[in-house]
Formats: structure tokens, sequence, C-alpha cells
């Protein structure tokens, strides 16, 4: 597929020998005239045949770059994305398959299990804590009550196991940054119980006051920036009501019913700091009856916002309740599992490379088989694994060892890749880079009908040489158009910190996220093996293998010499 690249050809030069014959009689004259003519003959007559060409090194990185293949590719996403894997779920029968799959072909290859008193050296094994909505949710007004699932309810890891008297304290939008915050007239919130509304101010023409040319900024785009802001200033819980009349919250709770009753996950051990705040969703009808104020009032606020372009003191006087939302809970293992090739002479570094291999299970009887969510991903880190195991028993092997690490739980909230960096098996110090692919078997709707792409996310927010290498490999072998657009720290997508490179990244070690996009079967039942587009994924999965050859090679390791947001 790709034009291989060759060095100048040597051209061999012919030399020729003059004979200067020395002052003699007539007859040594001549003889001596003869002999050099003679070895000026033997001298120059190989010039007549063909030039004598110096053999072309060869091209390592491509010559096991080839080696990933749609065929293998295919073979493998075939087994993880089947029915028989029951969508991969964490801590459940299917994950617990795809790791000893994945962990069987790491054997296979030969590499090394490096887990340390684990039963199965291939698997980093963790205690994590599955929780679910238990029944009999309550909540209470004025001695009216309103139901759970019709009029009210939450997402998080906690809740609140008795009835609990609540007194909200309204926080507008709930926003903060630079020019702009409603959390400025509220004063310490720690412990407390905040009723923020959803969505974000309008300018005059009705585009996001706080977006990006017209488009919605980060708060407008969905609740978790709002409650990770939230949580971050010891807010005990948030209720967040939409008054949008546009918005149909009955149908919006029928849709999001099965996600709802499904198990949420945390860490067994869990710093309690680290826990956000629970997050609960009310009715406007319920909203107006907490604000204790009626819809003409809200649109009278929401406008004076608007018209002053910041935040404006609310007369709302919030009620108080009794809200009762207990979760039960039981302790459960999962696992990473996890693939190291030992390097030459650099051996001391290590170059991760990562992708999550769980997905989200079965959902009202459907399995959600998750072939680009990330089957794509994962099983580009077994084809990487195979083409370095190849160059190692070639006598290429990499410089700098190599991490192949697939994890689990980034569907709920990146904990394996989390799990690895607060317990590495090689010390963070030591870790140069790590290159992640998650979902690069599709195309977004941005790039139907263009040529070939990928959205490279991360990879100049730490080091420029990891920025300008990548680019390098590009274009000298792939010829991808990449895409950086998520790199805008403004982007509402906020999909740099949605991947499991973030993990590695907050600990100030380069990174690069491989992405396809969002596309219509994401986190849906359509996400299926016959939907993937191999052609596109075999050349990103060689775009990925290429910027981790000249990694695991160069001379020196990449610099950090940057911290952008």
């Amino acid at each position: 597929m790709h034009k291989p690249s060759f060095l100048a050809l040597l051209l061999a030069a012919g030399m020729t020998t003059a004979a200067m014959a020395q002052q003699a009689p007539e007859k040594i004259k001549t003889k001596v005239k003869r002999k050099a003519k003679t070895e000026a003959s033997a001298t120059t007559a190989p010039e007549a045949g063909p030039t004598k060409q110096a053999p072309v090194p060869a091209d390592w990185a491509q010559n096991y770059a080839e080696t990933i293949t749609q065929a293998d590719l295919r073979q493998h996403l075939t087994v993880l994305a089947s029915d028989a894997y029951e969508g991969r779920e964490t801590g459940e029968k299917g994950q617990k398959m795809a790791a000893e799959y994945i962990a069987n072909r790491f054997k296979e290859l030969g590499l090394t299990g490096p887990v340390q008193g684990s039963d199965n050296p291939y698997l980093q094994h963790f205690t994590m804590v599955r929780s679910t909505w238990a029944d009999g949710a309550t909540l209470k007004v004025g001695g009216q009550s309103y139901a759970w699932l019709t009029d009210f309810y939450a997402y998080g890891t906690t809740g609140f196991a008795q009835e609990t008297a609540v007194q909200p304290v309204f926080a507008g939008y709930g926003i903060e940054q630079e020019g702009y915050s409603d959390y400025a007239a509220l004063g310490d919130v720690k412990g407390r119980d905040l009723l923020i509304l959803l969505g974000e101010p309008q300018t005059s023409k009705g585009t996001a006051l706080l977006g990006k040319e017209g488009q919605n900024s980060k708060w407008g785009q969905d609740f978790r920036a709002k409650l990770q802001l939230a949580s971050q200033k010891g807010a005990r819980s948030v209720f967040f009501v939409d008054f949008n009349p546009n918005s149909n919250f009955q149908k919006l709770a029928a849709r999001m019913t099965p996600y709802i009753s499904r198990p949420s996950i945390a860490f067994k051990d869990a710093k309690p700091e680290g826990n956000r705040a629970t997050a609960f969703f009310v009715s406007p009808t319920l909203g107006y009856k907490l604000l204790g104020t009626t819809a003409p009032a809200v649109t009278k606020y929401t406008a004076s916002v608007d018209k002053a372009g910041k935040p404006v003191a609310g007369t709302f006087k919030p009620a108080k309740m009794l809200v009762k939302a207990a979760k039960k809970t039981e302790d459960f293992t999962t696992e990473n599992v996890l693939g190291y090739m030992e390097g030459t002479d650099l051996k001391q570094e290590v170059m991760v490379l990562s992708a999550h291999y769980d997905h989200i299970g079965v959902i009202n009887g459907e399995v959600h088989n998750g072939a680009d969510d990330d089957g794509s991903g994962t099983v580009t880190v077994l084809e990487m694994a195979e083409a370095f195991t190849k160059a190692k028993a070639e006598g290429h092997g990499p410089r700098r060892s190599v991490l192949f690490l697939t994890v689990t739980g980034e569907e709920k909230g990146l904990l394996g890749s989390e799990y690895y960096t607060d317990h590495p098996v090689f010390p963070l110090a030591s870790t140069m880079v790590d290159l992640n692919t998650d979902m690069v078997g599709r195309t977004d709707k941005d790039h139907e009908g263009k040529g070939d792409y990928v959205y490279v996310i991360g990879s100049d927010k730490l080091s420029s040489e990891l920025h300008t290498i990548l680019q390098n490999a590009n274009q000298k072998y792939t010829q991808m158009d990449l895409d950086f657009r998520y790199n805008d720290p403004e982007d509402p997508n906020r999909f740099y910190y949605r991947s499991d490179h973030y993990n590695f990244a907050k600990h100030s070690i380069p990174v690069a996220f491989f992405f396809n996009g969002v596309h219509d079967d994401y986190h849906g039942p359509g996400d299926e093996v016959d939907k993937i587009e191999f052609p596109k994924m075999e050349k990103r999965a060689r775009l990925v293998f290429y910027t981790a050859w000249d990694l695991a090679n160069r001379d020196k390791r990449i610099v950090v010499d940057s911290n952008k947001k």
C-alpha cells in the first residue's frame, strides 16, 4: 500500500592508472609504453559493463508495519466483538473472557507478563465496588411526594441512604471561568446541595454567550463540566433542572431508565475527596416547586442574565426537601491486561501502547458489542504487539521497552488506566509516552465522503517533539488528514479528558490519542464488526505503529516542554 523509501544510489567510479616511463633507450621506452597501455586497458575495461550498485538499507519501520493487516485486525475483532463476549461489561463474564483472550495472545507472541504476585502475570487485578440504585427512592417537598424515574432520577456512586433533609442553594447556571462566576456570591459550598440550571447564557443573537464562534461552550454541552466543578468545590449533591420548553423530561427519563438502572462502579479504596457529588435531575414541575417560583419568573431571570452577560442575583427562595435515594453495593474484581517487551540499550525507558477493552454490556436485552468502541483500539494494540515481536525475533527489536496495556473500566470513568497510573508496574518516571487508541474503525459525519483521516488529540499538550514526530511519520508513510481540532482547550466535547491517555497526561507523561470521532452507533447496539471500515483502520493502526517505532528507537527521549490545557 505504501511506496518504499529509498536512499540515493552510490555510483561506482572507475580509476585509470597512468604509467610514467623514465628516460631510456628507444626499445625500453617502447616496452614501457606497451605495458602502460596494457595496464590501462585492464583497469578501465570494467567501465564498459553495468554500474555496480550498493545495497539499499531496509526500512524496518515499513517492513514491520506491513504485518499489520486488515485480515488480522478482522480476525481478532470478530472474536472480541462477538455476542459471546456479551459487550465486555466491566467485571462481568464477557470482560473476563476478553481479558483471557488478550492475555493468551500476549503469551503466544512471547511477551512477558510483568505483574508480580498475580495468579496470572499478564493480569493486574484490582477490587471495585458495584452499586445500583435500590428500590424505594423518594423525594418530598412540602408534603407532596414525587416519583423516581418520573419526576426525578440520579447519577453517581453515592446517594442518600436514609431520608435526608436537603436545603438546596441556587447556583444559577453553575459556571465559573474568567469573567463569569456563579459561585462568586455564594461563598463556601463545601458539603452543601446545589440547585443548578442546565444550559448556558445566550447572546441577543441566540448563540452561546461563553461559546466559541457561536458554538455551545463546555458548560452548555452537558452536565459533566458543571458537576466536576461543583465536586471540586466540595458540594455534596447537585440538583439539575432544565427549563427549556423544547425539552421533555418524561421522554428523557424513559430513555435514560436502562442506563440509570445499570450498575455504576468505583474503586474499593477510593479516597473520599475523589468522589463526585451526586447528580440529581428533576422535572420542570419539580424544579419550579424547589425554587418556589413560576415559569414566567424563571424566564425573566434567564433573560436578565442574557442581557447582563454575567450572573445576576436570583430572588428565588429554594424549598427544603426530604430525599431518599439509597445505593446497594457489592465488591468484585476486574483486571488490566499487560504484555511487556524489554528493549535493548535504552530498556530502562518504557513506551506504553494502550487501549481499553471493556464496553457497556447488555442493555434492554441487546448486546452492545463495541466493535469500534474500543474493539478497534484493542486489536490495534494486539497487531502492534505482533509487529514488534516479529521485529525483535529478526534482530530489530526496539531500543526502549514497550508495555502493551489494555485496560478495563474506561466506560465507567477511565478506571483501569487510573488504577495503573496509581499502581504502576513500571515507574512513571521511566515512562516516556503513552499512545492511546480508542475508536479507529469508523467515519464520523464531518469526514463522510472525504479522504482518509484520523483525529489526533493531546499530542501537542506536553511535548512539541511528539507532535512533530507523528506528523513526520504520517507525511512519510500514511499521508492521512491529521485533524487536530479537538486540541482546542475550548472544545466543548472535552475528548482530551475522556479516554485513558489522560491518566498518563495527569502525571506529565506525553500522550497522543488516536480517534475516528463519534458516529450514530456510538454506545449503541449497532456498533458491530460488519460496519468497521478495515482499510481505514489498517492505515490508522500503521500510523500509530510508525509513531511508536520512531519513539522506541530514537537516540534521545522526547522532552516535556509545555503544559497546555
